[in-house]
């Protein structure tokens, strides 16, 4: 860790599709520092370059300009393998639809991260009981995603993006297939992360209700970042 430096950094960041009439500015100059243990919401209207920013920060595309700096390092520094190591053993997802493998248990769904790190059996076994316990799906990790609900789902796919002990979670609207009820069990399960262990956690949402479990709210508009400061609690921000 640098302790000078913000856990992740835009500087001036671009992200620009087509040319001539047919460009797209999905993001346009975005200077942007999110420090570690923060739990930041980004939200905005369609077309505002918040999945754009989310896609950088978990190092699934790169900027057209400007500079992307994890923990200190220039992110474009980094070559291909080097990227994916950093996603697979610094950053966790979490996304809106589970994607967990079907016909295959809680359990095994968790320990596949692990797999590919080469982690031993016993000890993959061991990390992904403990993450299912945290996430409270003690007696459910034999049960494959039909035998779950859509909440229970997205907790397994929460204990997977946290078996691998990452420095950050990346939750791109991890409760835009529940419920109210289970959207705020599944809320409630991320802000306990970050204020009892300390999780990095960045969210993506189109729900203020659910951004207000964050610290901070990102709004952007445009491909800008219009707003940066404390969600509004208890009704619109306008």
């Amino acid at each position: 860790m640098n302790p000078e430096s913000a856990l992740i950094e835009f500087r001036d960041i671009a992200k620009i599709y087509g040319h001539g009439e047919a460009e797209v500015r999905a993001l346009d100059g975005v200077d942007l520092k999110i420090e570690a243990g923060e739990f930041v919401a980004i939200m905005g209207p369609s077309g505002s370059g918040k999945s754009t920013a989310m896609n950088l920060i978990g190092c699934l595309d790169s900027p057209t300009s400007g500079d992307y700096l994890f923990n200190g390092v220039h992110v474009a520094s980094l070559n291909q393998d080097q990227r994916a190591l950093l996603r697979r053993n610094y950053l966790g997802f979490v996304f809106q639809g589970y994607n967990l493998l079907a016909r295959t248990s809680a359990l095994d769904n968790v320990e596949l991260p692990l797999i590919y790190k080469g982690v031993a059996r016993a000890e993959r076994r061991q990390r992904a009981l403990e993450v299912l316990a945290k996430v409270g799906l003690q007696g459910r990790e034999h049960h494959d995603p039909s035998e779950l609900s859509g909440g229970q789902q997205q907790r397994v796919a929460i204990a997977r993006a946290l078996v691998g002990s990452p420095e950050v979670i990346l939750a791109d609207e991890p409760t835009g297939n529940l419920d109210t009820q289970m959207s705020r069990e599944i809320m409630e399960v991320l802000k306990e992360l970050n204020e009892e262990d300390g999780m990095t956690i960045v969210m993506v949402t189109h729900e203020e209700d659910m951004a207000e479990y964050a610290h901070r709210l990102i709004w952007m508009v445009d491909g800008k970042v219009e707003r940066d400061g404390n969600p509004v609690r208890g009704g619109s921000r306008r």
